[in-house]
């Protein structure tokens, strides 16, 4: 590639070519296990798990063109079902690594409380918010303020519950 073609590639480009290389993941993912005669690796049975149990997106995957393409506008009301499988992922791999430090057993706890799938969907409020600061100050995401949101949320379900 010439110095000129390489200063034509825009960040925008960059992004767009790595979302539908994320995409096209999923889709061959999902499609790697429908037809069952394939090994998958382990994130794709993390990412297959994490599919299954949203069987509004099996249809979606299935159109690969389409779902590599689509545009999801949140200010249409409109939810991407890459971003949140992608948060369900990311996640479970806090809770493997325990990072931030506390959240494996703060995530266990909220388990006992909500069941698995419905904790990861309450979680994702607070990891967006923290990415949300993080991205609107350009900095890494405040760890302290995420826990202390999961903490939060923790004792509305204590509270919620009886």
């Amino acid at each position: 590639m010439s110095s000129d073609n390489a200063s034509n590639i825009t960040s925008s480009d960059q992004y767009e070519q790595q979302r539908e290389q994320l995409r096209q993941f999923y889709c061959d993912t999902w499609d790697k296990h429908l037809k069952q005669k394939q090994t998958l690796t382990d994130l794709e049975q993390q990412v297959t798990a994490v599919i299954k149990e949203h069987p509004e997106y099996h249809g979606l995957l299935e159109n690969k063109e389409a779902s590599v393409n689509a545009e999801y506008l949140p200010e249409m009301g409109e939810n991407n079902p890459f971003l949140h499988m992608g948060m369900h992922l990311g996640i479970r791999e806090q809770v493997t690594t325990n990072r931030p430090v506390g959240i494996a057993e703060l995530y266990q706890r909220l388990v006992a409380l909500k069941g698995v799938h419905d904790t990861e969907h309450e979680m994702m409020e607070c990891l967006s918010e923290a990415m949300w600061q993080a991205q609107q100050n350009n900095i890494a995401p405040d760890e302290n303020s995420y826990l202390d949101c999961l903490g939060k949320m923790e004792e509305k379900f204590r509270t919620n519950k009886g």
